[in-house]
């Protein structure tokens, strides 16, 4: 394969990485507040996060394959396993091993989830919420199609799904928060709650 055919593949799987990602990240929230993907039961929604999360995993060691194996640039395994020790562009190419880092320990604590708590499942599954602003700011800083008009608003699309979504879980995080109290009250007066 040439270098050129390399650096086409790793822009290329490195975008589709950012929109697959995203859908990981929308389809998470949608888990967390029960909500349902038109067409597919509540269950759907979950298999479905399952199944495109270990699709965009392996669009992402495609990416890092690529990278490695480009002769244009000198990146090393140790690079893409270690944060911030490679020569070419440390804080880029440092935050994209660190967003990696982050979906690896995701990757195998979910694979591990019935032998492991819940509590530690999930605590260690809060990472992916720090690994993807991580990864967009590592495209951003390192990708050379950032500058271009669909990037730009690839970007940008993914960016305000992803608040709005975020933003949408937090305000029922809040709601829950309001109605608990008064629900632990009813509760003790013996009511229902």
């Amino acid at each position: 394969m040439t270098t050129e055919t390399l650096w086409y593949a790793n822009r290329a799987t490195g975008a589709v990485c950012l929109i697959l990602f995203t859908v990981v990240v929308l389809l998470g929230i949608a888990v967390h507040l029960r909500t349902r993907v038109p067409g597919l039961p509540r269950f759907g929604t979950m298999s479905l996060h399952r199944t495109l999360s270990l699709s965009a995993t392996a669009f992402l060691a495609l990416h890092i394959t690529t990278a490695i194996a480009d002769s244009y640039v000198n990146i090393t395994v140790v690079d893409a396993l270690i944060p911030f020790v490679s020569d070419y562009q440390p804080l880029w190419l440092g935050l994209g091993t660190v967003a990696f880092d982050l979906m690896l320990a995701v990757l195998i604590t979910s694979l591990l989830r019935a032998r492991m708590g819940h509590r530690a499942w999930r605590a260690v599954h809060w990472l992916a919420y720090a690994s993807w602003p991580v990864a967009l700011v590592h495209g951003i800083g390192i990708g050379t199609d950032t500058g271009a008009d669909w990037m730009t608003w690839l970007t940008v699309a993914c960016v305000a799904t992803v608040l709005t979504a975020g933003g949408t879980r937090l305000a029922h995080a809040a709601r829950a928060a309001r109605r608990t109290p008064a629900a632990l009250l009813r509760t003790a007066d013996g009511a229902r709650p």
